[in-house]
C-alpha cells in the first residue's frame, strides 16, 4: 500500500501545492482542515479517494491524533496573520505546532515538515515573530529530526500579497506603503511545496532551512514592480511607522470593542512591528538549494496571474502588441 501523509492545513495557499506534489508521488493525502466541506477542490489532486479533506482541530489532542492515525509522514502548515476570535498566535503557531509534533512522536510518525517563517524569533516585539520562534522550539523538543522551513513572503496565484496591493492598486490612485525600505526575498509557493515534498521523500538533514527567491527588493520596489506588471500608474506613498502604529492600533481597537465582528485584516500593530524588520534569508543559513529545488525568479510567474488586475485583463497585452504593429 502507498505511504500515507497528514497535511494541517492542506487546504490553504501552501498546504494545497504540497498536497498536489505528494499525490503526484504517489502518496495518499490526508487533508486536515478545520471546514472539510470547503476544501473539496484539493480532491482532484490525485485519484479517486487519493487525496481526502478531513475535520481536525489543532488546538485539541484526540482531533490531532485521529487524523494521524496511520500515517507515515505530516506536515504542518497552519498559521495566521491576525487574531480572531478564539484563533491565537499562541494556540495556533505556538502551542498548535507542538501538539502535532509532540502526537506525531507519540504515534511513530517518520517524517515531520513544520511550515514556520523567516523572523521567527523569541526576542522579537512581535507576537507573531514571538510564537512562529515558539512553535519551532516545541516541534525540535518532541520531534528533534523535524525539518522546519523558514520562508519568506511566498508568491503565487493566490497569494494575498502581491494580489492583495493589485487589488488595491484597482480603486486607488495611492498604495499606501508601511516600511518602504524593508527587504523582501519572495519564494515562489511551487518551490516551497518542492522543499517540503523533497523533505518528506529525500534523505535530508533535520532543522531549519531558510526559504527565499533569487530576488531581494525593498517593499517599495516590490509595489513598483507589480505595478509595471498590471500597467497601471500610481503613487507609492511611504507610511511612517509611527503613522502607521496608530492605524493599526486604531484598527485593533476597533476589532476588541466589535467583539469579533469586524476582523482587523487591514492593518495591525504587531503587522507594523514586522514590517521594521527585514524579510530576507539570513547569511550562512540552509535554504532551497540544500533542498534539491533551484530557486524561480518572481518575473517569470508574476505575469502569469497578475494579469487579472490590468484595466484590460487578459487583452491588454494583445492591445500593447497591437499598438507597436501600427508604430512599426
Amino acid at each position: 500500500m502507498s505511504k500515507l501523509v497528514t497535511i494541517f492545513g492542506g487546504s490553504g495557499f501552501v498546504g494545497r501545492y504540497i498536497a498536489r506534489r505528494m499525490a503526484q508521488a504517489g502518496w495518499r493525502v490526508r487533508v486536515a482542515v478545520r471546514r472539510p466541506n470547503e476544501a473539496l477542490h484539493v480532491k482532484p489532486y490525485g485519484a479517486v479517494g487519493q487525496v481526502e479533506p478531513v475535520f481536525c482541530n489543532i488546538r485539541d489532542d484526540a482531533s490531532v491524533r485521529a487524523v494521524m492515525q496511520g500515517a507515515d509522514a505530516v506536515v504542518n502548515c497552519v498559521g495566521i496573520l491576525v487574531e480572531s476570535g478564539p484563533n491565537k498566535f499562541a494556540d495556533i503557531q505556538a502551542e498548535g505546532a507542538g501538539r502535532v509534533a509532540r502526537i506525531a512522536a507519540e504515534m511513530g510518525v517518520a517524517k515531520l515538515v513544520q511550515l514556520s517563517a523567516i523572523g521567527a524569533d523569541a526576542k522579537s516585539a512581535s507576537l507573531y515573530q514571538q510564537t512562529k520562534a515558539k512553535g519551532e522550539a516545541l516541534v525540535q523538543q518532541h520531534f528533534p529530526d523535524a525539518v522546519i522551513l523558514r520562508p519568506s513572503v511566498i508568491f503565487g496565484q493566490e497569494d494575498q500579497f502581491f494580489n492583495r496591493f493589485a487589488g488595491m492598486a484597482r480603486f486607488s490612485l495611492f498604495l499606501p506603503v508601511v516600511g518602504p525600505k524593508t527587504l523582501f526575498q519572495p519564494v515562489y509557493v511551487e518551490d516551497v511545496a518542492a522543499a517540503a515534498s523533497h523533505a518528506l521523500t529525500d534523505a535530508v538533514a533535520p532543522g531549519i532551512y531558510e526559504l527565499g527567491g533569487p530576488d531581494v527588493a525593498s517593499f517599495k520596489a516590490l509595489m513598483e514592480m507589480m505595478l509595471a506588471e498590471i500597467r497601471r500608474k500610481r503613487v507609492v506613498l511611504p507610511v511612517p511607522f509611527a503613522v502607521a502604529n496608530i492605524m493599526g492600533g486604531t484598527l485593533d481597537v476597533v476589532q476588541a470593542v466589535t467583539l469579533g465582528l469586524f476582523t482587523n485584516s487591514i492593518l495591525t500593530r504587531d503587522q507594523v512591528r514586522n514590517l521594521r524588520r527585514d524579510n530576507i534569508v539570513s547569511e550562512g543559513a540552509r535554504g532551497l538549494e540544500d533542498l534539491g529545488v533551484v530557486p524561480t525568479p518572481m518575473n517569470t510567474v508574476l505575469p502569469s496571474y497578475l494579469w487579472v488586475h490590468r484595466p484590460g485583463g487578459q487583452y491588454k497585452a494583445i492591445h500593447e502588441s497591437a499598438a507597436r504593429l501600427r508604430k512599426d
